[in-house]
Formats: C-alpha cells, structure tokens, sequence
C-alpha cells in the first residue's frame, strides 16, 4: 500500500494497558509487527454487554465474554501480555525527564534500522491509459 509503514516498529506497554491495550499488542506481537518494550499488560480482557438496570436507577455489570485464541486457547484475561524487553519506568526518572521505556525503542529501532535497512520504493511511471480503446 502506498501509505504502509514497511519499517521496524515497537510498541511500549505497561501495567496501565488493559482492555484495547491488552489486545492491540498481543496482536502486535502474534502478526510479528515488532517488539514489546516496558512491563506486563493488565490484563483485563473480558467484555461486557446488556446491562441489567436496577430499581435504583443503577446497573449490573456481568462479563460475559473473552477472547479465544485457537492455538492458544484462552489468552490475556487474568495473565496479560509479557514484554520482549523488559524496561521498569521508574518515577524519579520520569520526573527528571529520562524515560527509560523510549530511550530503549529508540535504541531498538536505531539498531533494527542498522541490521535491516527498510528498501526504498521505486513507483514506476503509471501506464499510458489512453489506448485502451481503440
């Protein structure tokens, strides 16, 4: 596709990913798009749906469904996704400006792009058109 990114990518990941934080990289990794970087995703991953509502105006919550993985059987739910590269942010850092988790995908990323430079796209002049109906 013209607007593909064909380059190395990562994506960072922390505890306070859950829900679309925990599917999106669990796919990331299961298409091989790239690296985790960071620590474990929450892992809360169960749907819910169809509200009861109750006499006081408020609702129940019930989950109902999960996400099933046929060579992996049930996944995220309770576990999580693991990180390839484990990097703790830690708060005394991050107030000082230093963020380990980037700082690690940027080393990632410069060291993928030195093994496996990305290949350039030539785009061929576009076919003459104009006699397709003669």
């Amino acid at each position: 596709p013209a607007v593909a990114h064909d380059g190395p990518k990562v994506m960072l990941i922390n505890g306070y990913s859950s829900s679309g934080g925990d599917a999106f990289p669990y796919f990331f990794r299961k298409l091989g798009l790239g690296k985790l970087i960071g620590t474990r995703t929450w892992g809360g991953l169960v749907g819910i749906s169809g509200n009861a509502r109750l006499v006081d105006g408020g609702y129940v919550s019930v989950p109902r469904f999960g996400i099933f993985d046929r060579d992996e059987g049930w996944i995220i739910e309770g576990k999580g996704v693991s990180p390839d590269i484990e990097v703790v942010d830690r708060p005394e850092q991050l107030a000082k400006g230093i963020d380990p988790s980037v700082e690690k995908a940027v080393e990632v990323l410069l060291q993928e792009l030195k093994d496996k430079p990305s290949k350039k796209v030539v785009v061929p002049q576009p076919p003459d058109r104009s006699k397709l109906r003669e």
